[in-house]
């Protein structure tokens, strides 16, 4: 391998790209650079792992615009390079950023996954249990750290289409896990139930909640969220216990 300097790497990188491209449901570009040199590699040593993603889509049509997570002093079974594997020896610590275009999450708003999601649950409207059927949802991400919802949604039992609005503020929790929404502010639909409207609150929750973009062997925890006109970003601390790879 030390005749041949960057082979060792160049197996490596597409072999990271095979794994983490299995576990996508779509990807635009995918890139995986491992820095290091042979001798380091021999022994099991890799300076630096940097994977760039853009259109990636995750399960549930979760697609996100931009993904970087880097990886420095990584410990790695040198056994495992001959067979174009990255086996991490230790767990290892990553930065990671995610980015989320207004256009991608509505893509998942409107998947059959969450239709199907709401559609299983019974709300009460009007004293009424009913079904509910997500006709269309426009979810928007304002510049002052809000987003916002707008959502036609049909009565089953009754055929009728009822408007919900709401504006919040989403929050990270203190174990970097999920998102909630605060100062949630309703729109003109009051007489509305508010079950219906609490439905949909937990499920844009639900959607940005940071499992959702968990690896396997990997897991996120979210230090920071922005939300600027049309793009949320996501910055996060990584724990790897594994790089995907292809084999």
């Amino acid at each position: 391998m030390a005749d041949n300097p960057g082979l060792g790497e160049q197996a490596l990188n597409k072999a990271a790209e095979i794994g983490l491209s299995s576990q996508l449901d779509e990807v635009e570009n995918l890139d995986v650079n491992i820095q290091t040199d042979p001798l380091k590699l021999v022994q099991g040593e890799v300076d630096a792992v940097t994977i760039e993603g853009e259109g990636l889509v995750m399960q549930k049509d979760l697609r996100m615009e931009d993904f970087e997570m880097q990886m420095t002093s990584v410990a790695i079974n040198p056994l495992s390079v001959a067979f174009g594997k990255i086996e991490l020896t230790k767990p290892t610590e990553a930065k990671v950023q995610v980015v989320l275009t207004e256009v991608d999450i509505n893509r998942a708003f409107n998947s059959e996954y969450v239709r199907s999601q709401l559609q299983t649950q019974k709300i009460h409207i009007n004293g009424q249990l009913t079904t509910i059927e997500p006709q269309h949802v426009d979810f928007r991400l304002l510049g002052d750290g809000k987003v916002a919802l707008n959502a036609t949604i049909k009565i089953v039992e009754t055929g009728e289409n009822q408007q919900v609005a709401f504006s919040a503020v989403p929050q990270i929790s203190a174990n970097g896990k999920t998102v909630s929404l605060e100062n949630v502010e309703y729109g003109e639909s009051e007489e509305i139930s508010p079950e219906l409207t609490k439905a949909l609150v937990d499920q844009t929750s639900e959607l940005l909640n940071l499992s959702n973009f968990d690896l396997e062997g990997m897991s996120l925890q979210v230090k920071q969220l922005k939300v600027e006109v049309g793009k949320l970003t996501l910055q996060a601390e990584a724990y790897v216990e594994q790089i995907p790879s292809g084999q």
